[in-house]
C-alpha cells in the first residue's frame, strides 16, 4: 500500500510537470495550428540557462532569467517562420519547427556534452516522509509551483485580453482579424507563452532523484507529446488532465516494471504511447478535444 502511494504521488508530480510541458504544445497549436516539434530543444535551452546562472545570481534569478529567454527565443522562432514563411500552409511550418529543433539540439548538445549540470534548486536531496511514504522535496515543490503556475495560465485565459483574443482567434481565424484582433500579437504570445512554460519544467525535470540536465533532458517533451495528444491538441484542460493520466501511467509502469516484466524491460517508455493509442481509438480528437464540423 506504502509502494501504492509513492508510485501515485510521484505519478502526480510528474504529471503536474508534463502539464507544463503538454500546454506549450496546445498554447501553440490553438493560436497557431502548429505542432512545435522544437519544442524539447526550447526546453533544454531554458535548463541550460538555468545550470549556467544559478552560481552567479542564485536559482530564482536564473530560472526568471531562462524563462525569460526561452520565451523570446520561441517568439523568434514564430517571427522568422511569420516573415520568411508568410502565407505557407500550417504543415510547412510544423516541418520548419523540426529543422530548428534539429539545429538548437546540434549546438546545445555541444555545450552540454556527457556531463550532468546542476539547476542549483534549494530542495537538493532533501526528501520528506509522512506516514510511511517517502518522496522527494523537489518533487513536492514541482507540483506547488505547477498548479500555481497553470492556474495563473488558466486565469489569464480567461480573463485577460489575450486570453480573449486567443480564444477568439481559435474559434473563428478568419472573423477575429475583421474584429481588430491582431493574430500575429496573439500568435506571438502563445510562443513566448510555451517557452517560458518549458524553461519552468526543466528546472524539475533535472531536479532529484534526477541526477540532473544532461542532452537528453529535452527528449522528455515527447513524453508530454502524447499527453497533449490524449487531452485534444485544442484543449487546454485536456492537456492537463492528459499529462495527469500519462505521469500516472509511467509512474505505474516503471514502479511495477518487475510485476509487467513479460511486456519487456522499456514498458515505461512505450506505456504512454500506448495509452494515446488506446484512447484515440475510441476518441479520435482526444478525451476534451473538439470536433470538427464541415459544411457540404
Amino acid at each position: 500500500m506504502i509502494k501504492f502511494a509513492e508510485t501515485v504521488l510521484n505519478g502526480l508530480a510528474m504529471g503536474s510537470v508534463y502539464a507544463l510541458i503538454a500546454l506549450g504544445f496546445v498554447v501553440i497549436f490553438k493560436a497557431s495550428g502548429v505542432m512545435n516539434f522544437a519544442h524539447g530543444s526550447l526546453l533544454l535551452f531554458g535548463g541550460y540557462v538555468v545550470a549556467r546562472l544559478h552560481d552567479g545570481i542564485g536559482f530564482i534569478p536564473a530560472v526568471l532569467v531562462g524563462a525569460t529567454l526561452a520565451a523570446a527565443l520561441a517568439g523568434l522562432v514564430q517571427l522568422l517562420a511569420a516573415r520568411g514563411l508568410r502565407g505557407a500552409e500550417v504543415h510547412t511550418l510544423t516541418i520548419l519547427t523540426i529543422g530548428v529543433d534539429v539545429l538548437l539540439n546540434t549546438e546545445l548538445n555541444r555545450r552540454v556534452g556527457a556531463d550532468y549540470l546542476t539547476m542549483g534548486d534549494p530542495w537538493g536531496a532533501e526528501v520528506m516522509r509522512f506516514g510511511g511514504i517517502t518522496v522527494a522535496d523537489a518533487r513536492i515543490a514541482g507540483i506547488a509551483v505547477a498548479v500555481a503556475v497553470i492556474g495563473a495560465f488558466f486565469a489569464a485565459f480567461r480573463w485577460s485580453r489575450w486570453g480573449l483574443s486567443m480564444r477568439a482567434a481559435a474559434a473563428d481565424p478568419e472573423a477575429a482579424p475583421l474584429m481588430g484582433i491582431r493574430l500575429e500579437r496573439v500568435r506571438l504570445i502563445a510562443w513566448c507563452v510555451a517557452g517560458a512554460l518549458a524553461a519552468v519544467a526543466a528546472v524539475f525535470l533535472a531536479a532529484f532523484p534526477a541526477p540532473g540536465l544532461d542532452r537528453t533532458t529535452g527528449q522528455i517533451a515527447l513524453t508530454a507529446f502524447p499527453a497533449a495528444i490524449l487531452g485534444g491538441m485544442d484543449s487546454a484542460v485536456g492537456a492537463l488532465v492528459g499529462s495527469l493520466v500519462i505521469g500516472l501511467t509511467t509512474a505505474m509502469a516503471a514502479g511495477y516494471q518487475g510485476q509487467l516484466s513479460a511486456l519487456g524491460s522499456g514498458i515505461p517508455d512505450v506505456a504512454p504511447y500506448l495509452v494515446m493509442v488506446l484512447v484515440l481509438l475510441v476518441r479520435p480528437n482526444g478525451l476534451f478535444g473538439s470536433k470538427e464540423l464541415t459544411r457540404v
